[in-house]
């Protein structure tokens, strides 16, 4: 963190992102999915910054896209069209031609109509869609509701009862390519039980498709893997070793399968901080209040999600501690990173930080009260660039 203060200009907020972490976080990553012959591609959605795409496809990462936009964003940061796969529940027309015609290698398909629909456009432009369908396995990520997917009350996937038909039509339709199956259950997962069961599940049915003839090339368990929130300095990378020997371990792969996973947070989350500075001291009869100049439109992941984030001041000016409350300029009281930290004791213009920000930081900034979008800051400048 002591970087931070060495970089040239510093004006807050900005988003801060530790190359060197990243880097070292890709190689842990892609070295242990190697010992597995296991494909990654990275979620898009976690963090679009150029930059951080393209380092991460200078490891050789494919790309999880959600929208036609983050096609585009990885196909101009250099991912070949042939390491992309696409999902979302609402992908439009325009989207799903312009991914059919950069030649996508898969969209992962969630709904009998999208189904039709992209044999339809596929059909009109003299193309043939590759497709792996999404699966809801009905298994509970047991993590916050909003970020769980692959129970039967969410919108996502084709439900268990579903599959056998949809694999069937989508065999029928003359310009679908059926690939295989995708699975996601949630995110911030950090029980290795959630994967262990989702790794039976899918064994059990890969079972009952075999007995009807149904085989899939290709199997994509999503991502979904946890971070460190309390402490990302002890646990900087998370435990890829341990979490990818779940489906080599759980899964019973059949011959000649090729396995995915879609890895977001669990590249990025540590790498990056939302670094601000204090405008503002207040006192209340029952507490204290630090106001930064970041506020929800900077990092809403605490007022959408509830989620905590490690907060710290680089700049203090005593030793002794104080409890407060940390708050934003935004009006809204729901502009609130967190209440009781426990700091020392900080004045006006003390540099604050809230860690594990490289994941739906940047990517969800919004310009809510027309505030101005912060800049990213990188470890490496002044530096000979490595990317």
């Amino acid at each position: 963190m002591n970087n931070i203060l060495q970089l040239p200009a510093l004006k807050t907020p900005c988003y801060y992102y530790d190359l060197d972490l990243l880097r070292e976080t890709l190689r842990v990553a892609t070295h242990e999915a190697d010992k597995h012959a296991f494909r990654l591609h990275y979620a898009v959605k976690a963090n679009a910054n150029p930059r951080l795409l393209a380092l991460i496809r200078s490891r050789g990462l494919g790309a999880d896209c959600v929208s036609g936009n983050e096609v585009a964003a990885a196909i101009d940061s250099g991912f070949p069209a042939a390491d992309i796969v696409y999902a979302g529940v609402g992908k439009s027309d325009d989207e799903i031609r312009r991914a059919l015609e950069a030649d996508i290698f898969c969209f992962n398909c969630e709904s009998f109509p999208e189904m039709e629909v992209i044999n339809g456009i596929a059909a009109s432009l003299g193309l043939r869609a590759r497709v792996a369908l999404r699966v809801n396995p009905n298994v509970d990520a047991h993590t916050h509701r909003y970020i769980t997917t692959g129970v039967e009350e969410n919108k996502f996937g084709f439900y268990l009862h579903d599959l056998e038909a949809a694999i069937r039509r989508c065999r029928e339709l003359p310009a679908l390519e059926w690939l295989g199956l995708h699975f996601h259950v949630g995110s911030q997962i950090t029980d290795m039980e959630v994967f262990c069961e989702l790794c039976a599940r899918v064994s059990d049915l890969q079972r009952h498709l075999a007995m009807h003839g149904l085989v899939p090339a290709h199997v994509n368990f999503g991502g979904g893997l946890g971070v460190d929130y309390d402490d990302p300095d002890e646990h900087s990378i998370p435990n890829f070793a341990a979490y990818l020997r779940v489906f080599a371990d759980h899964f019973e792969a059949r011959p000649g399968q090729q396995l995915h996973l879609e890895p977001g947070r669990s590249l990025v989350a540590q790498c990056g901080s939302l670094v601000s500075r204090v405008l503002y001291v207040k006192e209340g009869r029952d507490k204290k209040f630090i106001i930064l100049d970041a506020g929800m439109s900077d990092l809403i992941r605490p007022a959408l999600y509830q989620a905590h984030h490690a907060i710290e001041n680089l700049t203090p000016s005593s030793a002794a501690r104080d409890l407060y409350d940390v708050v934003g300029p935004i009006c809204e009281s729901s502009d609130c990173f967190a209440k009781a930290v426990d700091l020392p004791v900080t004045r006006r213009g003390d540099l604050i930080v809230l860690r594990s920000a490289g994941a739906y930081g940047e990517v969800m900034a919004s310009r809510y009260n027309l505030r101005d979008l912060p800049p990213a800051r990188f470890s490496d400048e002044g530096k000979a660039s490595l990317a």
